[in-house]
């Protein structure tokens, strides 16, 4: 039997994010969603509405068919009736607070409320102590949705435990990884031949915490002497907007405090996935020195573990729930001696991190972006299921009331 007939026949869908050339997490993964969702039944007609950053405007690829600026409360209503009108058997709506207009994303509850489809929601964030107005937006998210995503077994605890969200309306999917060779001459082919290689990557952000890696780097060299650090990645809009280029130049004057030219490699630029890929294959660690320790989801972190690379991270959420079973090793926060001894016990004993690499690949392969887009296809057709046994069609005349 069909994934398709089994599921209710999910034959068209749209998905509502950010998408690229965006740069942000949500917008690679929402265009990574689509591209496995096509890859894996091409016969689905999957099309995006994009939410557009309102500090600019993007030339977005062919399968973005409508666009919707944050603040616009109009384009919400605008956007809710194209999507009546489109025929759709279900929406998937990539949720994070910062992307969508009002109040902690209150623009959202209102168009969803306008919607004749089944909607299944993917939460990227799920807030331990939500404010009242967070608390409030996202209960009403959960109460138009059919279904929710999450990505690790934290964030379902946490909607049943802070939201009240039973277990049967959660969808546990992994974050999709793409495929990444194991082993090759991908050192050579970017000029780090004959080096230990260190690698972090992603938009640069004060919270991302890369400076105690480079604090952590001459007691690396005093052992190991040819090792190098590469930050690949440009500074996040939004903090470039308001901040300027203040966290990455600071990352740079501290490399050069400490006389580490060479050894510490930053690349400014936001790269492509086939870029990615390369520099993932050559690292030896990947490190992720992160300081929010209540994230629930790292793409960067799932690529690198999927990847089968040797992983040492600071104890946030999704990486204590990844890096269990010794797939990673785990340091404190702002702790660069910690690293140091990490790093080094690491590059100092291959059978190590060999099996630490091996572990995680194997790990890693229920994280593929095919078994992904099956996973949430799964999850469409239960949403389809539901929403025809649902009593009464979604309440419009509610709204979200924020203290």
């Amino acid at each position: 039997m069909s994934l398709y007939t089994a599921q209710g026949a999910v034959r068209r869908m749209a998905i509502l994010g950010n998408h690229t050339p965006r740069q942000c997490g949500i917008a690679t993964f929402t265009a990574d969603l689509r591209s496995a969702i096509g890859g894996r039944f091409p016969q689905l007609d999957c099309r995006v509405v994009a939410m557009n950053d309102p500090m600019r405007q993007y030339d977005y690829p062919e399968c973005v068919r409508m666009t919707i600026a944050q603040e616009d409360l109009a384009a919400y209503g605008n956007a809710a009736r194209y999507l009546n009108g489109c025929a759709l058997d279900v929406l998937s709506v990539q949720h994070e607070y910062g992307i969508f207009g009002g109040r902690a994303g209150s623009h959202l509850p209102g168009l969803l409320r306008e919607l004749r489809m089944p909607v299944v929601t993917t939460l990227h964030t799920i807030l331990p102590e939500p404010d009242p107005c967070q608390r409030a937006v996202m209960e009403e998210i959960i109460r138009l949705s059919e279904r929710l995503v999450v990505m690790s077994a934290h964030g379902a605890a946490l909607l049943r435990e802070i939201h009240g969200v039973p277990a049967r309306k959660i969808d546990l999917i992994p974050h999709g990884i793409p495929a990444v060779p194991f082993q090759g001459r991908h050192k050579e082919r970017l000029g780090l031949g004959g080096s230990q290689v260190l690698l972090t990557f992603g938009l640069l952000a004060p919270d991302k915490g890369i400076e105690y890696v480079i604090e952590a780097m001459p007691g690396i060299l005093a052992r190991f002497p040819e090792a190098v650090y590469v930050v690949l990645g440009a500074s996040h809009p939004h903090i470039k907007a308001r901040q300027g280029e203040s966290y990455r130049l600071m990352l740079e004057e501290r490399a050069r405090s400490l006389g580490l030219a060479g050894r510490v490699i930053f690349h400014n630029r936001f790269v492509s996935q086939e870029e990615l890929t390369g520099f993932l294959a050559a690292a030896d660690i990947y490190i992720t020195p992160y300081l929010k320790l209540e994230q629930i989801t790292s793409g960067t972190l799932a690529y690198a573990l999927g990847a089968g690379k040797a992983v040492i991270s600071t104890p946030y959420t999704y990486a204590r729930e990844l890096l269990a079973e010794g797939r990673g090793i785990l340091v404190p926060c702002r702790d660069p001696a910690a690293i140091t001894r990490e790093v080094a016990g690491l590059l100092g004993d291959d059978a190590r991190r060999l099996a630490m690499r091996r572990l995680g690949a194997e790990y890693g392969r229920a994280m593929s972006w095919p078994v992904v887009a099956g996973s949430y296809l799964e999850s469409f057709g239960r949403a389809r299921q539901a929403h025809s046994a649902r009593p009464a069609p979604r309440e419009r005349s509610r709204h979200v009331v924020l203290p």
